[in-house]
């Protein structure tokens, strides 16, 4: 799946038979086949000629526009998935209480453990701070302890809340002084980290509404996170466990000095990635995100999980290129796993179709998140 960025002023793009073509000031610049792209990110004054938003539609490709120094998403969606009887099944499961309240136990029993076994691993990172951060990973484990005890969403939100209470603050004692952060802030963001979370928590975000229309669901109904006017509640359910996996994957981009504090102008209206740091962001952004699959899949096949737990497919094989195939599979979920060791697992042999895949995700009736 890939991405384009276009983040440069003064960019128009024209749709020339099967393919995009950049002008800058009315020459001709760059060509960029349709085939291969999934998704478009314009920043800056960008122009996009109206036959290339109907193609775009067409080949079921979303763009998101990013305004401001605040990055607010605006989006193009695509024609949405044609099966209506999946999205009246989602409203049917929202107004179902015990299945919302176990839906929700297991996204915050994901999203916990992953921020908790994170702690356990950087208190052996940083002798220094390593006291502090285990007691901080117990906190959290007394928490996760927790969530099977509650009885409303209302009282696992506030297991949630004093979690990320415990989270944000060891964070704060791992991340470098010269980041200066000191807890989550947002709208604007007052420090580099906080506002490198802020940008990818946006493009996840987007990511996320696209996915869920693509797969013919309601991006605004959602099962943990209640009906708020203007908020796609589903879509932060999709990636309310991958949470720590985006905070871990901001982290590195410092680890690996791809931004640095230099990166990021501050101001009174707040703290800002510069235009020399997003090519750098965007450039890892599109590039693995666990070193297995782009985070665009992680939510795809999030969604396609979603969709099974509405009774509407049975189980299936899902390949990276979303080819589909009516092969059964094992109860057991895993993303990224290799073609040919999936394969020689079950001892079939690889069809011809995916053989220029190199990953799979399976679905199965074990999986709600």
């Amino acid at each position: 799946m890939s991405s384009l960025y276009i983040d440069r002023k003064g960019t128009e793009i024209k749709l020339n038979g099967e393919a995009l073509v950049c002008y800058e000031n009315g020459e001709r610049v760059g060509t960029i086949p349709l085939a291969p792209i999934e998704r478009i990110y314009l920043k800056s004054d960008v122009t996009v000629q109206a036959s290339l938003l109907a193609k775009l539609g067409e080949k079921g490709i979303g763009i998101i526009f990013l305004s401001g120094r605040k990055n607010t998403p605006t989006l193009f969606l695509a024609q949405p998935h044609n099966d209506a009887t999946r999205r009246l099944n989602q409203y049917e499961l929202a107004k179902n209480e015990p299945f919302c309240l176990a839906f929700a136990k297991k996204l915050m029993q994901l999203k916990l453990v992953t921020q908790k076994n994170w702690l356990w691993q950087a208190s052996h990172a940083r002798a220094d701070k390593r006291s502090q951060l285990a007691e901080k990973a117990g906190e959290l484990d007394q928490l996760i302890g927790k969530i099977s005890e509650q009885t409303t969403l209302a009282s696992l939100r506030g297991v949630e809340g004093r979690a990320a209470s415990v989270y944000f603050t060891a964070l704060s004692l791992y991340l470098p002084p010269a980041l200066r952060f000191q807890g989550r802030n947002r709208r604007p963001p007052r420090d580099p980290f906080n506002a490198v979370l802020s940008l990818t928590y946006t493009l996840i975000h987007s990511e996320a509404v696209l996915a869920a229309y693509g797969a013919g669901l309601d991006p605004y109904i959602g099962f943990y996170h209640a009906l708020d006017f203007g908020r796609e509640s589903l879509a932060c359910d999709l990636i309310e466990p991958l949470r720590p996996l985006i905070d871990n994957w901001c982290l590195g981009l410092f680890r690996q000095n791809i931004l640095r504090e230099e990166s990021f102008s501050t101001t009174q209206e707040g703290c800002f990635l510069g235009k020399a740091g997003r090519v750098q962001f965007y450039k890892s952004y599109d590039i693995d995100f666990d070193d297995d699959l782009p985070i665009s899949c992680y939510i795809t096949n999030r969604c396609d999980s979603f969709i099974y737990q509405l009774g509407i497919k049975k189980n299936y094989l899902l390949e990276y290129g979303n080819i589909k195939s009516n092969l059964l599979v094992s109860d057991s979920f895993k993303i990224g796993i290799d073609i040919k060791t999936m394969f020689s697992r079950y001892g079939i042999p690889i069809p011809q179709k995916i053989k220029r895949y190199k990953y799979i995700a399976i679905i199965s009736t074990e999986v709600i998140g």
